[in-house]
C-alpha cells in the first residue's frame, strides 16, 4: 500500500521527535495522541485521562480492565466506558502511570490500542517529551478503517 502525502508528513514528524531508544513506529493499530495538560498530571491533586469521543466508539460500552505498556513496563488500570459524558481511565491507575513515568505538562502520550475486547483493552503508550511536531499536533487520529502507517 502507498504511503499518502499526509502520511508520509506523520512519519517525518515521529523521526524528527525520536528522542531516545524507547520511541517505535506505529503498527498501524488505531492510535490517539494527546497533549498533558494539568487535569492529566495532577494538578490540584486532578489525575484524569478522557479519551476522545471519535476514539471511544471502537471501546467496549463497559467497564474493562486496561494494560498500559510503556518501554518494557506496565501498569494496570480500568478503562470506564459507561460514562454520560465521556470515557476515562480510572483515576488511580492513572496517576500511578504519570508517577512512574515523571509525566508534565506538555508531555504527549500516544497510545496504540493493540488489543480491544470486551473482557481486556491493551494500550502501547509511547512518550514524547516537550516539543511535539505540529503536524502530528494537529493530526486527526487513526482509526480501524483509516490508520496512519508510518514507517
Amino acid at each position: 500500500m502507498a504511503m499518502r502525502s499526509s502520511d508520509m508528513e506523520v512519519s517525518e514528524a515521529m523521526a524528527a521527535a525520536k528522542q531516545d531508544d524507547d520511541i517505535e513506529p506505529l503498527s498501524g493499530q488505531p492510535f490517539f495522541h494527546v497533549k498533558l495538560t494539568k487535569s492529566h498530571v495532577g494538578a490540584r491533586r486532578v489525575y484524569q485521562m478522557i479519551l476522545p469521543v471519535h476514539f471511544t466508539r471502537i471501546l467496549p460500552n463497559k467497564t474493562v480492565p486496561v494494560t498500559l505498556t510503556c518501554s518494557g513496563k506496565s501498569w494496570e488500570t480500568i478503562y470506564l466506558g459507561k460514562g454520560l459524558c465521556f470515557n476515562k481511565f480510572s483515576p488511580s491507575g492513572w496517576k500511578t502511570f504519570v508517577v512512574d513515568n515523571m509525566l508534565k505538562v506538555g508531555d504527549f502520550c500516544v497510545f496504540e490500542l493493540m488489543e480491544c475486547s470486551d473482557i481486556a483493552l491493551n494500550f502501547k503508550v509511547q512518550i514524547l517529551r516537550g516539543d511535539f511536531p505540529s503536524v502530528l499536533e494537529n493530526k486527526e487520529a487513526g482509526t480501524i478503517y483509516n490508520p496512519i502507517v508510518v514507517e
